[in-house]
């Protein structure tokens, strides 16, 4: 099982599209039709999200004939719905496409994001507190001192 899928599903039923009685796995390394992991929202299985990852150097971007595959496994795996998650970005005519075939596209830059904000792949190193200054309070202690004067 590869450790970057098992981290998007992750991060997708963090996100809440697991739904609260559904179940997300991921699929197996080969003769997985297309597809890498799988998101049930509910317990019957009646609605699922299809998840596709793709690990790819920044400039090597995902084009349109892979969203048209993509929706194409979607199809065959009965699934009217699909993420298609990458480390690069999209090309124009692959968002024109996932628009069309309601595939939701995350990008690198998005995809650190949603880590981030989820906690998910990232650790807290360090955390600060930033302190302002209570004028209020101040202003209060000026006056009671002007009125003991």
């Amino acid at each position: 099982m590869d450790r970057f899928e098992k981290m998007m599903i992750n991060l997708l039923s963090k996100m809440g599209y697991k739904g609260p009685d559904g179940d997300a796995w991921v699929t197996q390394k080969t003769n997985d039709g297309g597809i890498d992991g799988i998101l049930n929202q509910d317990p019957l299985g009646l609605r699922k999200v299809l998840i596709q990852v793709k690990r790819y150097e920044e400039g090597n971007n995902v084009g349109r004939q892979t969203i048209s595959q993509f929706h194409g496994d979607l199809d065959l795996q009965g699934a009217d719905r699909g993420v298609f998650i990458t480390t690069s970005s999209f090309t124009k005519g692959a968002e024109m496409a996932a628009k069309t075939f309601n595939i939701k596209l995350i990008d690198g830059d998005t995809l650190t994001k949603l880590m981030i904000d989820y906690k998910v792949g990232v650790q807290v190193q360090k955390t600060y507190e930033l302190f302002e200054i209570d004028n209020d309070f101040f202003d209060l202690i000026r006056k009671i001192i002007k009125h003991l004067i």
